[in-house]
């Protein structure tokens, strides 16, 4: 039977993964975005291509 890790185990473990994270950005430093460029849609796939991709597995 396998032991699970404790909070602290698991902790140590992102930590060491991640490393510190960032100081919380404060309400008063956000500020508000707007997207000003059209989003970039992709192309219409060309002819047989979405069944080229089924037949790949993408």
């Amino acid at each position: 039977m396998s032991e699970s890790f404790t909070d602290e185990q698991y902790a140590f473990l992102r930590h060491a993964r991640f490393g510190e994270l960032p100081a919380a950005v404060r309400p008063d430093e956000r500020t508000a975005s707007t997207e000003t460029d059209p989003p970039r849609y992709q192309p219409d796939p060309t002819p047989g291509r979405h069944e080229q991709d089924l037949r790949a597995g993408g």
